[in-house]
């Protein structure tokens, strides 16, 4: 299920809500209790990026099933 941002109009307080595709625009209940209404936003997200390169990681060879010493016979 994707993360869906709201804001309310009234004060700018912004939640984020993990919902289903169908329930991304059904009204929001107000966390708080005050009666507010949210109503949903774009939502932007970052990658962190490290300032120095990464190497790859080792080849370690062997079998995507765990074994060291090659291909499994399963």
């Amino acid at each position: 299920m994707p993360l869906y941002d709201y804001t309310c109009p009234e004060d700018g307080e912004t939640i984020t809500l993990l919902r289903a595709m169908r329930e991304a625009d059904e009204p929001v209940e107000d966390p708080k209790g005050l009666g507010r209404t949210f109503i949903r936003v774009c939502s932007s997200f970052t990658v962190g990026a490290s300032s120095k390169p990464q190497s790859p990681p080792p080849f370690s060879g062997g079998c995507p099933c765990g074994n060291p010493d090659g291909p499994c016979n399963s």
